[in-house]
């Protein structure tokens, strides 16, 4: 990961960037005609929340976990540091969550969200040539990425700690601040939401958070379709 007055001049160059490609995640395209409004249950930001396990319309979000369950075998000799996904790289991960292991699961969702967001910020067309690209852990260990390629990475580390999937879900959110699209990490501990953002420094409680409009979330198992409780 790089750090220090490097990583901040890229972060600074980046931001407006970084708020415009996110707009895609946060607008793909879902089924809902299978979906009724009986079944909505309260959720976070002040929504009610219909689950469905039919996943697969969620193409990128597919190919971003099915990447993730290969990766390991597929990793090739490198050096850490080179632009593709390799062993020196992936362990680097690898070697980081095991030497939060042993540590309560608070401490492991802060270093978790802190980890990450140390990486540069790096839109899609830039580092894929892609409009939206969706990378798996071990690619954005190797060349960064953009808001849910955070979200994603965050969501793999807690998973391979052993955290309860259901307890994890990305996010695709609207930022009514920005009015763009966004994607975030939410973790239910304890029974009460937060949320790991790319875009905010610490861990927060979702009920702090006003700015931000789900659209759904997913997780392996399941995604949700969200609307206002209002």
């Amino acid at each position: 990961m790089r750090q220090g007055g490097e990583f901040h001049r890229v972060m600074r160059a980046r931001r407006f960037g970084a708020a415009v490609a996110c707009a895609v995640f946060a607008l793909v395209a879902f089924p809902v005609s299978s979906l009724s409004a009986a079944d909505d249950k309260p959720s976070f930001f002040d929504t009610l929340e219909t689950m469905s396990d039919k996943l697969d319309p969620f193409k990128k979000w597919n190919e971003a976990v099915e990447k993730y369950t290969k990766e390991k075998a597929l990793a090739k000799e490198g050096k850490c540091g080179d632009k593709e996904m390799n062993k020196c790289n992936y362990t680097k991960w690898v070697e980081f969550l095991a030497g939060i292991k042993e540590k309560d699961l608070v401490s492991q969702i802060r270093e978790i969200n802190d980890y990450m967001n140390r990486a540069p910020y790096i839109t899609d067309p830039v580092n894929w040539g892609e409009k939206d690209y969706w990378a798996s852990p071990g690619e954005f260990m190797t060349k960064f990425g953009d808001c849910e390629d955070y979200a994603i990475a965050k969501f793999m580390s807690l998973k391979m700690l052993g955290y309860n999937e259901d307890d994890l879900r990305v996010v695709a959110v609207k930022d009514l601040n920005l009015k763009i699209g966004h994607a975030i990490l939410v973790v239910f501990y304890e029974g009460k939401p937060y949320v790991l953002d790319n875009q905010i420094k610490q861990v927060m409680p979702a009920t702090k958070i006003k700015h931000y409009v789900p659209q759904f979330s997913i997780n392996t198992k399941a995604w949700w379709r969200h609307r206002p409780a209002g």
